[in-house]
């Protein structure tokens, strides 16, 4: 579902450059989960944003379902994104005056669907959130915050899932509810990519990857 081949991204400073990513190949299968770890400043969010279509790599393919990711038009690459990947981030970049309904319904802006609501209201559900349903994001909590994305990046049905630290602010119980669902996406044939420094991460994921400065390790 998901290919990187030798995929490198240096940063431009005034006085010095950094390397991102330095000639990464990894791949992701349907139907699998796959955990990338590393510390702080290994690359992980700018692997995530480049398998994303978000960030052009100075160097490589990024694939997704055979498609050349950065081979077609920006506003193609869009709507394939919408169509096929859902994004699930550590800030949630929830929209502040909308109810939690309304933010899982963003996506389908991008893809109109007439069974958006239902499914909305079902994924919500699914996370123990339909009494919150009409909640603004202030007065929801950090775990039912990160519930309320992960019913957004589900709406589409979208067939990758892209996460970055997506427990990193959680409490235990929230962690487990938000990776069992990435879990069970994976077992009903999706493809998942996670980034995280947290180890036990991996006793979820099919496969983990180890990312230091930039470069697949182990």
């Amino acid at each position: 579902m998901l290919q990187l081949n030798t995929v490198t991204k240096v940063y431009m400073g005034k006085t010095e450059s950094v390397v991102a990513l330095e000639t990464v190949t990894m791949h992701v299968n349907m139907g699998e989960f796959v955990s990338v770890q590393g510390p702080s400043g290994s690359g992980k969010t700018t692997l995530l944003l480049t398998a994303g279509g978000l960030l052009l790599p100075d160097e490589g393919c990024v694939s997704i379902d055979g498609n050349d990711l950065y081979g077609i038009a920006p506003d193609e690459r869009a709507g394939f994104r919408a169509s096929t990947i859902g994004f699930v981030f550590q800030q949630f970049h929830l929209i502040p005056y909308l109810t939690v309904l309304e933010n899982v319904l963003v996506p389908s802006l991008a893809i109109h669907s007439q069974d958006a609501e239902t499914r909305a209201r079902e994924l919500l559900d699914r996370l123990n959130m339909t009494g919150r349903l009409h909640h603004v994001p202030s007065e929801l909590s950090t775990g039912e915050r990160q519930r309320t994305a992960m019913a957004r990046a589900l709406l589409n049905n979208p067939r990758l899932l892209l996460a970055d630290e997506p427990t990193g602010n959680l409490d235990r119980d929230n962690g487990d509810i938000i990776m069992v669902t990435f879990n069970e996406f994976a077992q009903a044939g999706g493809a998942v990519l996670l980034v995280t420094h947290d180890e036990t991460v991996s006793q979820y994921a099919h496969r983990s990857v180890r990312l230091e400065n930039g470069r697949i390790v182990g």
